[in-house]
């Protein structure tokens, strides 16, 4: 069965900066990203607001739809710069902001632009979606903590307007992210979570005491600490429940995972309408979304109430096996040869190797396999010698897919 609205659902791929676009350009059909002001995730990058036009230009060049979140609660004294972001987003022919605050609503509808109403209006049922879809909303992005039965409802009765969910990535142990944990425990609301500035206290250990038994219910564990979403077997059950687009959480990552998580749910969306879907590929899939940071992986509300084992309680990081390891840098670039010579500085390359060329004051990404080493003037090698000391360090030649610049690091992900 395949989606019965007629048209293919989107994957939506959250950026941190220019790396994470470079990274998911034709494999996703969309984007989200924030600017220095006014979203959900004020301690990402986030881009410069005279960065906008050429993102989105970018973007569009590539067939890519440009989404800017603007989706925090908006005080009064703070419109005039909400008015010159979305002048500046109009200015850019940005596709939509996503937005949930009723007054910034109204400033964009002035202004004509498409927006997609935020998780954080907690969308949960068929009544407050009808009353968004009157107001002019084309999309609404629901609630996290539906069953995927209640979607289908909601969907069925809206007449126009679009519905997105997220498919992967970070959860929040409070509803739909509205949250007051961060700012209680900084005594601050410069550390809300409603204004983008969550320091994730639910990520660590708690005790809890319960003074009328006199015992601990907690004593020092990780117990609102969510698993990870992760639907990626479950895309075929998505799209037939003509869910509109897919959304990757993940604003806060490195590029490694957004396009590694970005390129598995495009297989897997790829796979649903080529009737090709299968365990054998959710396997690998699943495979490959370990080895990027991940607490554990869960199925959210869509499928039941979360239980028990859906919180990772020993850990309150990044539970894979597989390290980013920096291994050198970039020491030049050739672009007539589309080679570089780089300074390997730790461990060894083998041809076949997976790289990631990424840089710290550049917007260079680049992930590749070596598929040439060469050494002074021995060429045509298979591997180089180890590296485990600075005098040890080797100049290498390689062959490299697109430019890359001086001092760009090189990173290899290694099993621990």
């Amino acid at each position: 069965m395949k989606n019965t609205n007629g048209k293919r659902v989107e994957l939506m791929a959250p950026l941190k900066n220019y790396k994470s676009l470079s990274a998911v350009l034709g494999k996703a059909d969309a984007v989200y990203f924030g600017v220095e002001s006014f979203n959900m995730r004020m301690y990402s990058d986030n881009f410069k607001l005279q960065d906008l036009n050429n993102i989105v230009k970018t973007c569009h060049d590539n067939n890519t739809h440009a989404y800017l979140t603007t989706n925090v609660v908006i005080y009064e004294n703070e419109f005039p710069l909400l008015d010159q972001i979305l002048d500046k987003a109009v200015e850019a022919e940005i596709d939509a902001v996503i937005i949930h605050d009723i007054g910034a609503i109204q400033l964009a509808k002035e202004k004509g632009l498409d927006f997609h109403i935020s998780t954080q209006a907690n969308i949960s049922n068929s009544r407050t979606a009808i009353f968004y879809e009157t107001l002019g909303a084309q999309r609404l992005i629901l609630a996290r903590e539906l069953l995927l039965d209640q979607i289908k409802e909601i969907k069925h009765i809206l007449n126009k307007t679009e519905i997105e969910t997220f498919v992967h990535g970070a959860q929040c142990t409070s509803i739909s992210g509205r949250c007051y944990f961060s700012a209680e425990t900084c005594q601050s609301q410069d550390y809300s979570a409603n204004r983008g500035k969550c320091i994730q206290p639910c990520r660590r250990k708690w005790r809890v005491y319960d003074d009328q038994n006199n015992e601990f219910l907690y004593d020092g564990v990780f117990f609102i600490n969510t698993k990870d979403l992760c639907m990626i077997e479950h895309i075929p059950k998505l799209i037939e429940a003509d869910i509109d687009a897919f959304k990757i959480e993940g604003r806060m990552r490195d590029p490694i995972y957004i396009e590694e998580t970005t390129s598995c749910y495009r297989e897997a969306i790829e796979s649903f309408y080529d009737n090709t879907f299968s365990q054998e590929k959710v396997k690998n899939w699943l495979k490959r979304l370990n080895k990027v940071y991940n607490r554990g992986f869960s199925t959210g509300f869509y499928l039941g109430l979360p239980k028990g084992s859906e919180i990772q309680r020993e850990f309150d990081g990044n539970i894979s096996k597989y390290k980013k390891i920096e291994i050198g840098k970039v020491l030049n670039y050739f672009p007539e040869k589309k080679a570089a010579k780089i300074l390997l500085t730790s461990g060894k390359l083998m041809l076949n190797d997976e790289i990631f060329i990424i840089g710290t004051h550049t917007d260079t990404y680049l992930r590749q396999e070596i598929s040439s080493i060469q050494i002074k003037q021995k060429k045509n090698l298979t591997e180089t010698p180890f590296v485990s000391s600075k005098k040890e360090r080797i100049a290498v030649g390689i062959i490299v897919d697109n430019p890359v610049k001086k001092n760009d690091k090189i990173f290899k992900l290694q099993l621990q």
